[in-house]
């Protein structure tokens, strides 16, 4: 009887503990709110960097994160002149973290970068993570491989 008892009991405190950790964890990432808010603020500084290793993953974690503080970093990222691995980072980032303004503007990019590859992947990713049904893709033998085309 006694050991049925302490079972329960460390089954409800194993409960509770995990009622508590749940309840500080921001945006189901696991992370306090102040750790989450320190790593976001890391990230932001990782967006600045003359390193475009650094700041591919900067971008690549803030969407992991889904930080809205990122957004219009992120934005200025894919409009900018930045390599195409750079630019298709941040637009991932961008539909992962969902904000209207971030996935208008890898709509947009989708028709107006300059970078073929770009617009494909931009497409790519608004298909899977905002809106299925928004692109076709057709596999073709001539040119890339992969066509796009828009509904």
């Amino acid at each position: 009887m006694k050991r049925g008892v302490w079972i329960f009991a460390a089954v409800v405190l194993l409960a509770g503990a995990s009622a508590l950790a749940a309840a500080g964890d921001t945006k189901g990432t696991g992370l306090t709110e102040e750790k989450y808010q320190a790593a976001v603020a890391n990230l932001l500084i990782g967006l600045k960097s003359d390193n475009q290793g650094l700041q591919e993953s900067s971008a690549f974690m803030l969407g992991e994160l889904k930080a809205d503080d990122g957004v219009l970093p992120l934005m200025a990222i894919l409009r900018s002149d930045a390599p195409e691995s750079s630019r298709i980072v941040a637009a991932l980032a961008l539909c992962r973290i969902g904000d209207s303004r971030g996935v208008f503007a890898v709509k947009r990019a989708v028709q107006f970068d300059e970078s073929r590859s770009v617009q494909q992947k931009c497409a790519w990713f608004y298909e899977q993570y905002v809106k299925a049904g928004s692109f076709e893709f057709a596999h073709s033998p001539v040119a890339e491989g992969t066509e796009m085309a828009v509904r």
